[in-house]
């Protein structure tokens, strides 16, 4: 088997945990008695432990220039994390399994996004060609994980996540490690490369965005479930998500050109808006999960675009730290702000006002990123 196909194999099996753990975390918690604004409290300081927890992995991966030796570890940690939270039933174990999977599975997902994008470069290959597959496996576990809870139990989730970690740790024993620079690296360049205006600026819009992102990550189930929909159509939603990304990340290649991320992005902040105001104005969980197809052209060609525009300011030697700088704001920093904020709007306020909030959040992004990154690329 060819490097690129065990690679896509190992996607599938990767991205299958993120779905099983992103997809339902709130539902699960939910469904042991805690509230959402406990959810929104908790889901935050989870991100806080990753704004520590992911960037010191991706320096050790830089620093002894290696993925692989990093991921795996942290992968099978990962796993038996995942299926001990998916075993609690108070509040305590809960909250301690959260905790584990902060410090040991988030990490993962810089380092797995940088051994697809170097891989794909080395190679020859474009990146989406192998990150759809990742987005496949999330879709496929997203409708099973639904239909096995909603016939054996939330419980069942434990089993499931344990089959896809142990799959997914030995295949990646299969995959050949990537070598992140010929040099090694050295810390003024680290140093120089944050205290550059246009990196600072860059994470700082991104950041505004993915506020709104994770907000529709952590509380669509719950607004599905409140608007009267089941497990079942939550993990239908997430299906419906991610077959659209599937989609977009195959052609994404045709669409993210180099030196045009910043008006890919603009773009695709623009898509979010409309897709979350949308999401605000139904009032069918049929409607809000069918709404979901819009994740292709938002998302995809919104993280395409910032792994692209990372990937190319950031020193070769520390790409991997660059590439965690940008998931840990994508999915850490934001998860921070939008957890608590999210909660707390749903408890307040009531989902149709979350969905709002959201839209005029993305609103901003699009004309920030309008004002200082499109349409001179690269070079802001």
């Amino acid at each position: 088997m060819s490097t690129v196909f065990r690679l896509r194999v190992l996607n599938v099996c990767y991205f299958s945990l993120f779905a099983l753990f992103l997809s339902f975390l709130p539902v699960y918690g939910s469904g042991i008695g805690i509230s959402d604004t406990q959810l929104g409290l908790l889901l935050s300081a989870g991100s806080l432990i990753s704004l520590v927890s992911q960037p010191s992995w991706g320096v050790v991966s830089d620093r002894f220039r290696t993925i692989l030796k990093v991921l795996l570890p942290l992968m099978a940690a990962g796993t038996a994390a995942g299926a001990l939270l998916y075993q609690s039933e108070q509040a305590w174990s809960y909250a301690l399994g959260v905790g584990l999977m902060y410090v040991f599975f988030l990490p993962t997902d810089p380092l797995m996004e940088s051994l697809n994008y170097q891989t794909s470069q080395r190679l020859g290959v474009p990146f989406g060609s192998i990150r759809m597959f990742g987005a496949l496996g999330y879709a496929i576990a997203s409708l099973a994980a639904g239909y096995a809870s909603d016939l054996w139990g939330m419980h069942s989730l434990s089993w499931v996540f344990a089959g896809c970690g142990i799959a997914a740790v030995l295949l990646g024993l299969t995959v050949p490690d990537v070598r992140t620079s010929a040099k090694a690296p050295a810390f003024r360049q680290l140093f120089a490369f944050f205290g550059q205006s246009r990196a600072w600026t860059f994470l700082l819009l991104v950041l505004v965005v993915a506020v709104a992102h994770k907000m529709n990550d952590l509380f669509l189930g719950l607004r599905i479930e409140r608007l009267g929909g089941s497990m079942r159509l939550t993990g239908t939603a997430w299906f419906v998500m991610t077959i659209a990304e599937t989609l977009f990340f195959a052609l994404s290649s045709r669409w993210v050109k180099l030196g045009r991320e910043g008006a890919v992005m603009t773009l695709a902040a623009a898509m979010y808006a409309v897709r979350f105001l949308l999401c605000g104005f139904v009032s069918s969980p049929y409607a809000l999960a069918a709404l979901q197809a819009m994740q292709g052209v938002t998302f995809v060609l919104f993280y395409v675009g910032g792994i692209q525009y990372i990937h190319a300011i950031a020193p070769a030697q520390w790409r991997s730290t660059g590439q965690t700088a940008f998931t840990s704001v994508f999915f850490g920093v934001s998860g921070i702000v939008g957890s608590a904020l999210g909660g707390w709007l749903m408890d307040e306020y009531g989902g149709a006002a979350l969905y709002y909030t959201m839209a005029g959040i993305a609103a901003a992004g699009c004309l920030l990123f309008r004002m200082f990154l499109f349409p001179r690329g690269r070079q802001a």
